[in-house]
């Protein structure tokens, strides 16, 4: 089974248009259009699964780019979430917050000894 990323959708896109398009090119397992915690609102993208790999593959070759909502979609297969490239996107940039982009160190020193400190005057 093969799952599929559907992304750059209409806000306004609900289960029942992604069924309508995506049923010409096979079975459709699963659709879950992901939506926002706080608003419950739409964000854009949804993961369709298809159990037959090549009328996924048929799915993503015909649909990728198709206009669809006033505007064009992005369809490709699924990846796990480890597997995704890291960006600038997120709005987890800047103001040095966070162990690892804040100039922290992920190492443990509780077993090392600590170093007197000079006295401040």
């Amino acid at each position: 089974m093969k799952s599929l990323f559907v992304g750059n959708m209409s806000f306004q896109t609900t289960e029942a248009d992604l069924t309508a398009l995506f049923q010409p090119f096979g079975q459709i397992g699963r659709i879950h259009i992901v939506t926002d915690r706080e608003t419950g609102r739409a964000r854009g993208f949804a993961f369709v699964e298809m159990p037959n790999d090549g009328e996924a593959a048929n799915a993503i070759a015909a649909l990728d780019g198709k206009e669809f909502g006033g505007r064009n979609l992005k369809v490709n297969e699924a990846r796990p979430k480890g597997d995704r490239p890291r960006g600038n996107g997120g709005g987890r940039t800047g103001g040095g917050h966070g162990r690892s982009r804040g100039g922290f160190s992920n190492e443990d020193y509780r077993e090392s000894t600590r170093q007197p400190r000079e006295p401040r005057w």
